[in-house]
């Protein structure tokens, strides 16, 4: 285990089974989470970030399974755990933000009794200790009037409110790693950065890791440490966060990137976009998984490319930076930018 990694993800793989095919969902992805940085997982819809953090915490269910790899958190595999030590550790050691609070949240018990079931689960508290605790953990994460909110349901809150209850129940219990799920999904700008800002000042006051998955290329800028590019079940690129906006190398990144608005330069015309859309899981190429949709695929991109690491710690997968690249000698994946 890396010194300073909480968190190593190795090979992991996650399928879906149906009564006629094997739906890869995840596909051998491979990435370390460093004590107390952020790791971005950044794709589009379909590209497994979901699924591969609800495998890191085992909460695939049928007709999916975790089929193999290797999830060491302090050294230990989660995947050899029974449930009953995993249920100890999720929400106290590991805790996660889930998409959409609205279907998250049980609709039927006031938001107080949510965030103190992680109290008397974990730390074994009274009823009335919990009550007092999630005040307080309510008063942390900005809500105000936390005495009269912590005794009402969800559907009482705004959309605000309620993801900032999601944070106060992972945060309840000082986790050592916050996976966050798209936690600024359906909210307006002056929220999304009033959340982004909450979960980077508590990082910073508890010490955690925090692995962000987002399709938002703005909050991987203005969060992360590292970001690992998903495509098609698979990590096709991982580098620093300023690696990655500075020299993207795989030509979905590239993609990605040059799809984005920018304030600094005038754009003529429409934004570049990335012809195609992700195939579904079903029915992924054998080969290369974006080959499909990349302006540079040669013959050789039939064959799947290893994810390649260089001394930097950066990894690639893309046949483009092999010596086994038989396409256009001169291509250069960021010409266009």
């Amino acid at each position: 285990m890396a010194n300073d990694a909480i968190l190593e993800v190795r090979d992991l793989r996650t399928s879906f089974f149906t009564d006629k095919m094997e739906v890869k969902a995840v596909d051998g992805v491979t990435f370390d989470v460093p004590k107390g940085k952020t790791i971005g997982i950044v794709g589009e819809s379909g590209s497994g970030k979901s699924i591969t953090s609800l495998s890191i915490l085992r909460l695939i269910g049928n007709p999916g399974k975790v089929k193999d790899g290797e999830v060491l958190f302090k050294g230990e595999n989660l995947l050899d755990k029974s449930e009953a030590q995993m249920r100890k550790i999720r929400g106290n050691e590991i805790s996660m933000i889930f998409q959409e609070p609205m279907t998250s949240l049980n609709p039927t018990f006031t938001v107080g009794k949510q965030i103190g079931e992680s109290y008397r689960i974990h730390q074994n508290l009274s009823k009335k200790e919990s009550v007092a605790r999630s005040i307080e953990m309510l008063k942390l994460v900005g809500i105000p009037s936390p005495e009269k909110r912590v005794h009402q349901y969800p559907f009482e809150l705004s959309g605000g409110m309620r993801q900032r209850v999601m944070i106060a129940m992972a945060l309840a219990c000082n986790p050592e790693l916050l996976i966050a799920d798209e936690p600024t999904t359906a909210l307006d700008v002056t929220i999304q950065a009033q959340i982004l800002e909450l979960i980077r000042d508590l990082q910073t006051r508890l010490g955690m890791s925090v692995i962000m998955i987002t399709h938002d290329l703005g909050v991987v800028a203005e969060t992360c440490d590292h970001v690992a590019v998903m495509y098609g079940g698979q990590v096709v690129e991982f580098a620093t966060v300023d690696e990655l906006f500075n020299n993207p190398r795989h030509p979905y990144t590239v993609g990605l990137m040059q799809s984005l608005p920018r304030h600094d330069v005038d754009v003529e015309g429409d934004l570049s976009i990335i012809k195609g859309s992700v195939p579904a899981p079903g029915e992924m190429p054998s080969g290369c998984r974006f080959a499909p949709r990349c302006p540079f695929a040669s013959d050789i991109c039939q064959e799947l490319p290893a994810l390649e690491t260089d001394e930097d710690g950066n990894q690639i997968r893309c046949w483009i930076y092999s010596e086994k690249w038989d396409g256009d000698p001169e291509v250069n994946v960021q010409r266009d930018q």
